[in-house]
């Protein structure tokens, strides 16, 4: 279904922006601006640190090379996991973990700390996410511009229809 321009109708659209974000952290973790506000909520929870180790893990798998992923995995380790962490995030298993496993490093290391704040992410602060004003506003501003696009382009085709 089409509209008068051509454009799918925007019931048969894919969902994007507030919409997308709503239906899962997998959706709002796509999109980097979901990522930002996310990020900028966090902050104000205090947890920032979450989502930046969470990432920071999806960096580390594309990570090529056997030095490169060395010093990647001392970073990660260094920044999120030692106990002198800048951004500790807490997590089952840390106290075991040592820097002796940065020496041979492999993909998916960090891969059961990452799924455990991810866990943590979707269950606690995700649905906080989703009732903030960060997040109200930001969808209120997408639905006034989705508004006033679909104005404008009703005034278009008004237009065409009695001027011709």
């Amino acid at each position: 279904i089409n509209d008068g321009e051509g454009h799918p109708s925007s019931s048969h659209q894919a969902l994007k922006g507030t919409s997308k974000w709503a239906t899962s952290l997998e959706n709002l973790l796509e999109d980097p601006e979901g990522v930002k506000r996310f990020r900028e909520f966090l902050k104000k929870e205090f947890s920032e640190e979450n989502v930046l180790f969470w990432l920071a893990c999806e960096e580390f798998k594309k990570t090529q090379g056997k030095k490169q992923m060395q010093e990647k995995a001392k970073e990660i380790y260094m920044t999120f996991l030692s106990s002198k962490a800048s951004s500790q995030v807490n997590v089952e298993g840390q106290s075991r973990l040592s820097e002796t496993i940065l020496e041979t490093p492999h993909p998916l290391m960090f891969q059961k700390l990452q799924d455990q704040i991810f866990n943590l992410m979707k269950y606690d602060s995700y649905s906080r996410f989703l009732k903030s004003d960060i997040f109200l506003n930001h969808k209120k501003s997408e639905e006034q511009e989705e508004n006033s696009a679909e104005a404008q382009t009703a005034a278009k085709r008004a237009s065409r229809i009695y001027n011709t």
